[in-house]
């Protein structure tokens, strides 16, 4: 595809959102994204089934969102380029006053999300350039103030976005900074990317081997994700005698239903992932 009109945008460098809109078999990547999509599917050939098992939660985890729990309000960072079943399309679809703020650090990201992503007359949506790691310019942005009403519950979305940031950028303050700005009743909707289940060999290669993309990715263990979770009750996964479960599980586990397709092996997704909500 070519990148034209397109200003900061850097196509010698492979990135997340187009890295894994190649795996969805989407085409806006570039050979950069393609080489280093290969070169993670070649050590991990489950990563494309993990990669559809993630969308599959974001739309199981919107639709819980606001049928069961009545938010309607999602701030989703790292929203990814369009494709199918975008949140604000999941969301308004069920209540078409729905409101969304879709964050991205990808300029080509942004400029397919005001191009592409339009919201119903009744409900909302806005786009802005921003980095999670920077939650502070995030939550000052205008756009943010003018699209949601802090007084009221908001969703934050972190969809397979927290395995980019690493240790060194303190990915739990992060977390509890965009948390702690929104009010009683919030939900976190978080997916995570681990080693955990993957076999062993394929593990070793990945963590050993260099490759394009292995630099920016942070695998974390289930103990690890469960602590982003802290302080917020899970929600919509079983558990001892019906009581839920008190650390995330697999993504491709939570609330599954039949439309979903048969539940893939563990082994292929290893991603754990839940919905945690603010008292």
């Amino acid at each position: 595809m070519s990148d034209s009109g397109v200003t900061g945008l850097d196509t010698t460098v492979p990135h997340s959102a187009r890295r894994y809109n190649y795996w969805l078999g989407g085409k806006d990547n570039f050979e950069a994204d393609r080489h280093s999509g290969d070169a993670i599917a070649e050590r991990w050939p489950d990563i494309i089934t993990a990669a559809r098992e993630n969308r599959l939660f974001l739309r199981r985890s919107v639709r819980y969102a606001v049928r069961h729990v009545g938010v309607r309000q999602f701030l989703d960072i790292g929203t990814g380029l369009p494709t199918a079943d975008n949140t604000h399309q999941v969301a308004q679809a069920i209540d078409p006053f729905c409101r969304i703020l879709y964050v991205d650090n990808d300029p080509l990201v942004l400029t397919h999300a005001r191009a592409l992503l339009t919201s119903t007359p009744e409900g909302g949506c806005a786009y802005l350039e921003g980095d999670v790691r920077v939650p502070e310019k995030i939550l000052e942005d205008p756009a943010l103030q003018e699209t949601l009403d802090l007084s009221q519950p908001v969703v934050l979305m972190l969809v397979a976005v927290m395995h980019f940031v690493s240790d060194a950028d303190d990915p739990y303050r992060v977390v509890a900074t965009l948390l702690d700005a929104l009010p009683s009743g919030s939900l976190l909707v978080l997916s995570h990317a681990s080693y955990d289940l993957i076999p062993a060999e394929q593990a070793a290669r990945l963590i050993e081997e260099d490759y394009p993309g292995k630099e920016g990715f942070h695998s974390r263990t289930r103990a690890e994700v469960s602590a982003f979770f802290e302080g917020l009750r899970l929600l919509g996964q079983p558990g001892p005698a019906g009581g839920g479960s008190r650390r995330p599980g697999l993504i491709s586990e939570w609330r599954r239903g039949p439309e979903d397709g048969q539940v893939p092996p563990r082994s292929a997704v290893s991603t754990w992932g839940g919905v945690g909500r603010k008292p």
